[in-house]
């Protein structure tokens, strides 16, 4: 069951990026290619609150390394979501908003056909997030995969719609 689950999974990632569901992340798959994960996250729009926060917590220099890497990344209507109470105190503290952002980002590049393989992967910060499948769509712990496979030059953006604390 959890084969044909992953299968529909991949199905539906592979659909969503024929049809241009990764084109809301970045103006074109050649342009994308060519910039990396922070010049397409501030392209594409809807990351002002992520790209502030990397740059806040020092983070901006790291991502523009050649990597390669991996980011489940919240758009700004997910940092909507979090209490104004815990992001002022990540604002507050460099050291948890920097474990809060590396536990968006892996090591690696891992396009959906990988991620939907696994049941966890390894964040920067040291813990793992989990990966499930559930009705052909796919989840990094509660947060959807909204827009998968969004290119860079240094590695992928998977768009969530929660952000992501580590306990």
């Amino acid at each position: 069951m959890r084969s044909i689950r992953i299968a529909l999974a991949v199905v539906s990632v592979a659909a969503v990026a024929a049809t241009g569901g990764a084109s809301a992340a970045s103006s074109s798959a050649g342009a994308a290619q060519e910039a990396d994960i922070v010049q397409t996250a501030v392209g594409a729009g809807s990351f002002k609150t992520l790209t502030k926060l990397l740059k806040r917590a020092h983070l901006v220099r790291a991502l523009k390394q050649p990597g390669p890497y991996t980011v489940f990344a919240p758009t700004d209507a997910a940092f909507a979501k979090v209490p104004e109470r815990k992001l002022n105190a990540l604002l507050r503290s460099r050291a948890k908003l920097r474990s809060v952002l590396l536990y968006h980002v892996a090591a690696g590049e891992l396009p959906a056909a990988d991620v939907v393989q696994r049941s966890s992967v390894k964040t920067l910060n040291g813990k793992r997030v989990r990966i499930s499948v559930r009705d052909s769509n796919v989840f990094v712990n509660k947060a959807r995969v909204t827009t998968p496979d969004v290119m860079a030059s240094n590695g992928v953006i998977h768009v969530i719609n929660r952000v992501l604390i580590p306990r």
